[in-house]
């Protein structure tokens, strides 16, 4: 075992040539094992060892695969021939121009290694809310929602969701249009798509649904910018999501979520709207407190709420406000600077979460909405 933490601590994951000489270095180690050597060298040294091992070990073949993994064109891959021949036969795309815009293809190396390390899994609840729930996103969030208002009641009024949601949303997604990606949208799906370790099935479909929707729209597919998953425009919609969800909200006949801030207002009301939220809910999540034996096992188990709040408060879990003992609600649990904190996340949590499933962002946005909420009645009152 502590051959094995030395060896994945000494590679880089992204580097199949360090893998191949952290395997010889292991080997050699496990040799000095055999030897009945390794208990007369120290930890330090032994890492020492591992490290000398490391550098000096020849590496040709891992060379030639690096080389396969970062260099060999994507359009004389077998898996994305197939992915041709697919887009051809159900989509009646024409090969050639395909065969011609995936040749021309940067891949996008930096939007891998982001891939592997969001911030919704490596940061803590109050390091999250630090960079996203702050005064200059609510400040935006009231200027915006002066600029908007008409637009955004009359989304409340047609889909029932609050401009507060709306608005939480937008600044943490693009501070507020300020920034949409700097990616190359194409290029990264055919990156994530046939280079990503995991999930390259969902990016597969998320390159068709893309080619998909530059077609329908009559975009250049070479032009959108987006995020290192491949999101675009005000709400970074993914390709099916803008496919499925975004709608020309000011009657110009055209959804556009890059340009247009009236369309993305429409379209992230519609989206939580057909992902089930519930007009007449008031209470998105509400602080809870624990009981001393509490399961906090049931804490952070699921985003969606699947057991009733009176089976949670005989857990150990209660509200801090009275609700129906049969709603449903799901325990959190938020690590802050100092100590734990625990919410209570009730059905429009969960459709939140369904944005982005992190509790981590759905208590972002909806901390972020109270703010902004707040803001706009003391503004309201000073008038």
């Amino acid at each position: 075992m502590l051959i094995w933490r030395l060896g994945s601590c000494l590679v880089s994951p992204l580097n199949p040539c360090y893998h191949a000489r952290a395997l010889m270095a292991m080997m050699a180690v496990a040799q000095f094992q055999m030897l009945g050597l390794l208990n007369r060298i120290s930890l330090a040294g032994l890492a020492a060892l591992s490290c000398a091992l490391l550098a000096a070990a020849p590496v040709g073949h891992a060379q030639t695969a690096d080389a396969e993994l970062n260099h060999t064109p994507y359009v004389e891959r077998q898996a994305v021939q197939k992915f041709i021949a697919r887009m051809v036969s159900e989509h009646r795309f024409e090969r050639t121009p395909l065969v011609s815009l995936l040749s021309g293809i940067t891949p996008q190396h930096k939007a891998l290694e982001s891939l592997s390390r969001p911030v919704e899994k490596t940061w803590e609840w109050h390091e999250y809310r630090r960079l996203f729930v702050k005064p200059e996103r609510v400040a935006a969030g009231l200027d915006f929602w002066r600029l908007h208002y008409g637009h955004l009641a009359h989304a409340q009024c047609r889909f029932g969701i609050p401009p507060e949601i709306v608005l939480a949303i937008l600044g943490i997604e693009s501070r507020y249009g300020q920034y949409k990606g700097r990616y190359p949208v194409f290029d990264t799906l055919v990156t994530l798509a046939f280079d990503a370790p995991r999930r390259s099935g969902f990016f597969r479909k998320e390159l068709e649904h893309y080619l998909l929707l530059v077609r329908e729209q009559h975009f250049d597919p070479t032009a959108l910018r987006g995020s290192y998953a491949g999101a675009m425009g005000y709400g970074q919609f993914i390709s099916s999501s803008y496919r499925h969800y975004a709608i020309d909200f000011d009657g110009d006949e055209v959804a556009d979520l890059f340009d247009n801030p009236v369309d993305a207002i429409g379209s992230i009301a519609n989206y939580l709207a057909e992902n089930g939220w519930r007009r007449d809910d008031v209470l998105v999540a509400v602080p809870a407190t624990v009981d001393v034996g509490a399961d906090l096992s049931l804490a952070n188990s699921s985003l969606r709420p699947v057991k009733t709040v009176a089976t949670l408060a005989r857990a150990g879990f209660r509200s801090s406000v009275d609700l129906p003992p049969g709603s449903k609600a799901t325990p959190l649990r938020y690590q802050l600077k100092e100590g734990e904190e625990y919410w209570l996340g009730l059905h429009n949590f969960h459709t939140i979460s369904t944005y982005n499933p992190s509790r981590l962002y759905s208590m972002a946005v909806l901390q972020l909405a109270q703010e902004i909420r707040a803001a706009r009645s003391a503004e309201a009152a000073g008038r």
